[in-house]
């Protein structure tokens, strides 16, 4: 491989798999309303928030991060009161009680308005922040951090779109295309010390997973899995291991933990089923740190690999994309080939394809336990040869084209499935 191509990879890698705290959707507004708040240089008094649909969606039911509160205004709130916009993903991490507190009294006041923006990137936060005669308006469009214009009393203090695409789909062409080919290769090529920080992802996402049996987090997926039920029914195994572990984890984030995670594309729950599962198998079979390194970049580009073509944000539950990754690293830990690895991403497409993202809430955990579990069967078909074929439904013959597939199911033939999805969340009364 040459190496100008490994340095553009491992950029990409560097850029996509990164600390957060807290669902990045209402983090990433929480972030555009701390950098807002910089710019207009004092305590707003009032402030505007316009999202696309998707943000809108994906940040209605969760926890934020050490509030015990659910949704966006307190998020807002928080941002713009004791974010750093520096932090991004956690920009959060300095909350204090007194903090709360006040941001507490900024969502009471009522001064904080939610709007729903249209015709937009599926990825929109567009904040606006006044207080007396000065005003400050940020966007953040695209990726979760990508701050594309700032403005101070009508002043542009900076522009970057006219450096966007007006389409989602042109933008990503002008990045590093990767392939299934190229993503193996490099997952089992590269020398281990070039790879080797892959391991953090596996370290923090553990460190979250274990600090959830501290507590009751959300639906408690994990402690029904591994508690006295789950063990007389589905018993202890090192599949049961998998679900426990990465669901652990899904459990306390989603339930609002002031817990960090590896997010990997704008997704800390694709972070966390990109990595555990990979993790825990790894420790039941007492594999080598060259495989867990190796096991885990497969699983982590693989997932980097289908978010290109699928999108930051999709109707499409991003569990399927993460735990095709993971599939293919326990394919991958299991001594499966390449061959036997793209059996593994075609099982997983043929099977749990179409799961709808229905908004980021303590639910989640259970998709990912789901996600798990399909990657488990999914390795272990492929390591027996055995494959969803191309006279089956949205499978091909080339794996490539099979994720294409997948990925056009999700970015384009569910738009109008997200947009019901959306009405029938707004549309409740509770």
């Amino acid at each position: 491989m040459e190496a100008i191509l490994k340095e553009q990879i491992l950029d990409l890698i560097h850029r996509e798999v990164i600390p957060a705290i807290g669902c990045t959707e209402p983090i990433a507004v929480a972030l555009a309303s701390a950098k807002a708040a910089e710019t207009l240089g004092h305590r707003p008094e009032k402030v505007e928030v316009f999202l696309s649909a998707n943000i809108l969606k994906n940040a209605m039911g969760v926890g934020i991060p050490g509030t015990g509160m659910v949704g966006l205004p307190i998020a807002i709130a928080l941002g713009s009161i004791i974010g750093k916009s520096a932090y991004e993903l956690e920009v959060l991490k300095d909350m204090t009680p007194d903090g709360l507190v006040e941001a507490k009294e900024m969502v009471d006041k009522r001064c904080i308005g939610i709007h729903l923006k249209e015709n937009v990137d599926k990825l929109y936060i567009e904040v606006i922040c006044s207080a007396g005669t000065d005003s400050s308006r940020v966007i953040i469009c695209h990726e979760h951090t990508r701050i594309v214009y700032v403005e101070r009393n009508g002043k542009v203090l900076e522009d970057l779109r006219s450096k966007e695409s007006s389409s989602e789909e042109s933008r990503e062409d002008t990045d590093l295309r990767l392939s299934f080919s190229l993503v193996y290769d490099f997952a089992t090529g590269m020398p281990l010390d070039e790879i080797r920080f892959i391991l953090r992802t596996a370290e923090l996402n553990k460190q979250a997973a274990l600090a959830s049996a501290k507590a009751n987090y959300g639906h408690t997926v994990s402690k029904t899995i591994s508690g006295e039920l789950g063990r007389k029914f589905l018993g202890t195994s090192t599949y049961t291991h998998m679900l426990a572990m990465t669901s652990a984890a899904c459990d306390a984030r989603m339930d609002g933990a002031m817990i960090p995670v590896m997010s990997n594309s704008g997704s800390g729950n694709q972070g966390i089923a990109a990595t555990l599962p990979v993790l825990s198998f790894a420790e039941d079979i007492k594999c080598s740190e060259e495989q867990l390194i190796r096991a885990l970049m497969l699983s982590h580009l693989m997932v980097i690999y289908i978010k290109q073509s699928l999108g930051r944000l999709s109707a499409l539950c991003g569990c399927v994309v993460a735990a095709t990754g993971a599939s293919c690293g326990i394919t991958y830990l299991m001594g499966g080939n390449k061959t036997q690895i793209s059996y593994a991403i075609k099982n997983m497409i043929g099977n749990i394809t179409g799961m709808i993202c229905d908004g980021a809430k303590p639910s989640c955990a259970m998709k990912v336990a789901s996600g798990v579990s399909t990657a488990m069967l999914s390795a272990l078909m492929a390591m027996e040869d055995k494959v969803v074929t191309s006279v089956e439904g949205i499978i091909d013959e080339d794996v490539d084209r099979s994720i294409s597939n997948l990925t056009s199911i999700g970015s384009k033939g569910m738009e109008n499935t997200d947009r019901l999805v959306l009405d029938i969340m707004t549309a409740k009364s509770c």
